[in-house]
């Protein structure tokens, strides 16, 4: 074996070990928010793994265009998408795991549970 055969391996590896937890974590997770957030990032770098340890094992100019491509389009659209997915799911209602501690994009009193002018917080929650 080659030193180009064995980084290929290990790129091959551990690309394909980030979308294995990725989807674990789409098991997993408690809620869309939190999965959302796992297939748009540990996915896109897994995949860009894998693309480069193709790269790595078909060394030529057109294997090296066509993952730049591929890895360029991953990396542009799947954040994107996975935002768009997300955003679509908190404005339909979605509710949000118990697990999780700040919304940021609800009206000042419901980040509170409480009236504008209380300063009282739920419990479990951080002040800042």
């Amino acid at each position: 074996m080659n030193v180009s055969t064995v980084l290929a391996t290990v790129l091959l590896g551990a690309g394909t070990l980030l979308i294995g937890i990725t989807a674990i974590g789409l098991l997993r997770l408690p809620d869309i928010y939190n999965r959302m957030n796992a297939v748009a990032k540990a996915a896109s770098l897994g995949l860009t793994l894998v693309l480069l340890g193709v790269l790595t094992l078909l060394p030529s100019p057109r294997t090296a265009v066509v993952v730049a491509l591929a890895i360029l389009l991953q990396l542009l659209t799947a954040p994107v998408g996975g935002y768009a997915l997300a955003r679509a799911a908190y404005r339909s209602g979605t509710p949000m795991s118990a697990q999780s501690r700040f919304d940021d994009l609800a009206e000042p009193a419901a980040r509170t549970g409480t009236d504008l002018g209380d300063t009282a917080m739920e419990p479990g929650r951080d002040r800042d």
